[in-house]
């Protein structure tokens, strides 16, 4: 006779599996009706516009991989012996891409690396924010930026920018002087596209006599680490 915790676990798993396999469909259809429905695409090049469809396909082609290791995951967690090793590298792999996408693991991939020199006017915070934003919407993993004066800073969910003084970039509380650097991890196709849609961040830096160079790295290094402040108010349960 199963014991009620084996008789659950099971359940439990599919139904954790069909709320990520939801959630997976779900950002796809969002992904494609946002980028149907900018109105900056019908300014767009036709080989830009090919180069889109492109990376959609590359991303429907990258979550039915996602789907079939989920799949693969429920089965060997369900497989009895090798289910508690399974799991405890499942655990792991989950925690790796956490400390990632929070800033405080380092990480490498292949990706970009772009600069931003000033031109007639210093680069705004708003069109650095603009930048990181373009970059994340194109699939971005993990990013930092870099000042002349040698200082980076790793950029997560709650970075912020403000325009400092002498033109200076203040990049959550960290003074960056031009031209700032970004390292960023993801698919180097389509981040590219998206920095380069009219109206978009190159064209932005450019009509002020600015410059801006994106060039394919691999890999990039990310090693700048955010370091989480302390918690004021929420204890653990």
């Amino acid at each position: 006779m199963k014991s009620l915790y084996e008789q659950r676990r099971p359940l439990a798993a599919n139904t954790i599996i069909a709320l990520l396999l939801a959630l997976l469909g779900f950002a796809l259809v969002v992904q494609f009706k946002a980028r149907n429905s900018d109105a900056e695409l019908a300014a767009a090049r036709p080989e830009d516009l090919v180069r889109i469809l492109s990376d959609l396909d590359s991303q429907q082609e990258r979550l039915r991989r996602d789907i079939a290791d989920l799949e693969e995951t429920r089965r060997q967690l369900d497989s009895g012996a090798q289910g508690r090793d399974a799991a405890l590298a499942e655990a792991r792999r989950r925690a790796d891409e956490l400390g990632i996408l929070a800033g405080t693991l380092a990480a490498e991939g292949p990706g970009l690396e772009i600069t931003l020199n000033a031109g007639s006017e210093p680069i705004q915070a708003a069109t650095m924010l603009d930048a990181v934003e373009e970059l994340r919407g194109a699939g971005a993993e993990a990013m930092q930026i870099g000042g002349a004066n040698g200082a980076a800073v790793r950029i997560v969910a709650s970075t912020y920018f403000v325009d400092g003084e002498d033109g200076r970039l203040v990049v959550a509380e960290s003074a960056l002087s031009g031209p700032y650097t970004i390292m960023v991890i993801g698919g180097p196709d389509t981040m590219r596209t998206a920095l380069n849609i009219p109206g978009g961040v190159v064209d932005s830096v450019r009509q002020h006599g600015g410059t801006v160079s994106v060039r394919e790295v691999d890999p990039v290094r990310v090693t700048a680490l955010h370091t989480a402040g302390e918690l004021r108010y929420a204890k653990p349960a």
